[in-house]
């Protein structure tokens, strides 16, 4: 029987690597077939893997800093003919370094770009369709960051809270419509997230880091239970969390310039 008429499609974006390429194992190795994009041709190799666990996959490059891209994206996916079961928000990017004299605002309004505005425009797409057919699963991947001041990271920092009080919010808008929202709040996670954003010479880009496998699960089984939010990671990640929900900001800050300033690393 075509897969198509048996199994729930799950659109992955972010998903060549990281925190992303292991959320799209997680939907594949749990019965659901694939729409995956990322903006180089990484994602084709990355696809081979995930076929390997039973998924169809379709792959689509797109640049989700620009509108024409997350449009791209969109009509890909209408373009399969099949409504979406569950979407996962995950393209992120971030930048390291002292704002007023080392980091670049170019970088900064991309991360904005990426980060913010193609949450916003893919939800906008999807979450229509999603209501008009009464269900749908829908996963942002957020981080702890949103719930404390970041210096030195100032820009992602706030680009997480907003995906995280965007995702609060819209959760509660859909209550009654069948369609879910799940915000993903990861710690500091062993990717290529820190070397891309400049931070190798920092505590936290030197430090020991979470698995990404266990953090995609943590937030798969969140978003299949239908739950707000998911603080995922080891426990060390999620005491932090939840102190940092207590903690002064001001206090707060203090602790996150201790791990984020440039050449902390070092020390």
């Amino acid at each position: 029987m075509n897969s198509s008429l048996t199994r729930p499609l799950a659109v992955v974006t972010g998903a060549s690597n990281g925190i992303g390429y292991e959320l799209a194992k997680q939907f594949a190795k749990n019965g659901f077939d694939l729409l995956v994009t990322a903006t180089g041709a990484s994602i084709d190799e990355a696809a081979i893997a995930f076929e390997g666990l039973g998924a169809k996959v379709e792959t689509v490059q797109a640049d989700l800093a620009s509108y024409d891209g997350v449009e791209s994206l969109y009509n890909q996916i209408k373009a399969t003919g099949r409504p979406v079961d569950a979407i996962a928000i995950n393209a992120g990017v971030g930048v390291g370094g002292d704002f007023a004299r080392e980091t670049d605002l170019k970088d900064e309004l991309n991360l904005i770009n990426v980060n913010v505005v193609s949450s916003v425009h893919l939800a906008k797409r999807v979450v229509k369709d999603m209501v008009e057919l009464g269900k749908g699963r829908i996963l942002f991947t957020s981080s702890i960051a949103a719930l404390m001041p970041g210096p030195f990271e100032t820009v992602y920092a706030a680009s997480k809270a907003f995906v995280h009080s965007f995702s609060e919010g819209l959760r509660n808008e859909l209550k009654d419509t069948g369609v879910t929202v799940t915000a993903l709040m990861p710690g500091p996670t062993d990717t290529n997230f820190f070397h891309r954003a400049g931070m190798d010479d920092t505590k936290v880009g030197a430090d020991q880091k979470d698995d990404p496998a266990e953090v995609a699960k943590q937030g798969f089984e969140a978003l299949m239970a239908g739950k707000d939010h998911i603080i995922a990671g080891s426990l060390k990640t999620k005491l932090l969390a939840n102190v940092s929900k207590v903690l002064p900001d001001t206090v707060s800050a203090e602790q996150h310039r201790k791990l984020s300033e440039p050449g902390s690393g070092n020390n």
